[in-house]
């Protein structure tokens, strides 16, 4: 019997569960999900696709801060870049670990991930996604002038930089991908959403863009393209709620994509949390598969569609 191929879309904070923020911290919490991951592969055909919002953060952090004349800071597409090596690097090494403890020879790939957008979203004249570290008023004005930032206040929090956060087209390296998982490799993929680029209208070559591309989108996208039977997104919490932290909040279990989508539209879902792995899963289940959305604890349940708010067409 074929394995069931499944895309495993890990939280920006699947790392950083206790806000863990050393290599060596979060390199132990991927160890765990590294010996899950290799318990599943011999059931599934497995892609991994991750968040990198701490990660990124920290990298632009460190980019500005020891910014000079002769190692001027890395743009934010190419820190996109570097997050995927990173947290890539973490989950290769920790599954093939898992693999070598049960005397297993199984291959592992971390792929370096181009997500095509369209220059013209209408993301790119409305940037709303706030990346980096905090600043003053003051601070994020003077910034903004000097670098032609955009700044915005974020939830009280204090100012941030905002960038625009575009829709994906397409993987540049989807047939990359499928090779590599035809072949029986575990591939972690689109991590962050995968680095943004665009075609030129001249020669059609790629481009990098500074966006960030959300995780679940991108991670729904690269599902698509490679024929995947089922796609979770793996967060925080059990389930997807109704009314999450009242007194009255429900537990969704299963849903048709209609009934999603209904909820999302009366507002139900949080924009910078919950709302994207709605639309993303329910953008996957009409085309007649699986979405799922899931706590990492319950992930082997969700697979079996035991567990987690599962949504069909």
């Amino acid at each position: 019997m074929a394995k069931k191929r499944v895309v495993i879309a890990l939280g920006g904070n699947a790392l950083q569960k206790n806000g863990e923020v050393s290599a060596e911290a979060q390199k132990a919490v991927a160890a765990k999900v590294g010996k899950l991951i290799a318990e599943l592969s011999s059931r599934y055909e497995i892609i991994i696709a991750h968040g990198n919002g701490p990660q990124v953060g920290n990298i632009l952090i460190h980019e500005e801060e020891a910014s000079s004349k002769n190692a001027p800071a890395m743009p934010l597409e190419t820190a996109v870049a570097m997050s995927q090596g990173q947290i890539g690097y973490w989950l290769a090494q920790s599954i093939s670990n898992a693999f070598i403890k049960e005397g297993k020879n199984r291959k592992v790939a971390t792929v370096v991930t181009q997500v095509e957008v369209d220059k013209n979203d209408p993301a790119f004249r409305n940037p709303s996604k706030p990346v980096g570290q905090f600043y003053t008023e003051k601070q994020a004005l003077a910034l903004a002038k000097a670098k032609g930032w955009i700044v915005k206040e974020d939830a009280g929090r204090g100012w941030r930089r905002v960038v625009p956060s575009p829709k994906p087209k397409s993987i540049v390296e989807k047939r990359e991908i499928l090779d590599l998982v035809k072949s029986g490799t575990i591939v972690i993929a689109a991590g962050g959403g995968g680095v943004p680029v665009y075609r030129t209208k001249v020669l059609r070559i790629l481009k990098g863009v500074d966006a960030v591309i959300d995780k679940d989108f991108a991670a729904e996208k690269l599902a698509e393209l490679i024929k995947a039977d089922i796609f979770l997104s793996v967060t925080a919490v059990d389930f997807a709620y109704l009314n999450f932290g009242k007194d009255n909040q429900t537990a969704l279990k299963n849903l048709t994509a209609k009934e999603a989508t209904y909820y999302a539209r009366q507002g139900f879902f949080k924009a910078g949390s919950m709302l994207p792995k709605i639309l993303a899963t329910t953008e996957f289940a009409r085309k007649g598969k699986v979405g799922v959305i899931c706590s990492l604890d319950n992930l082997e349940d969700a697979l079996r569609l035991r567990s987690g708010t599962i949504i069909t067409k």
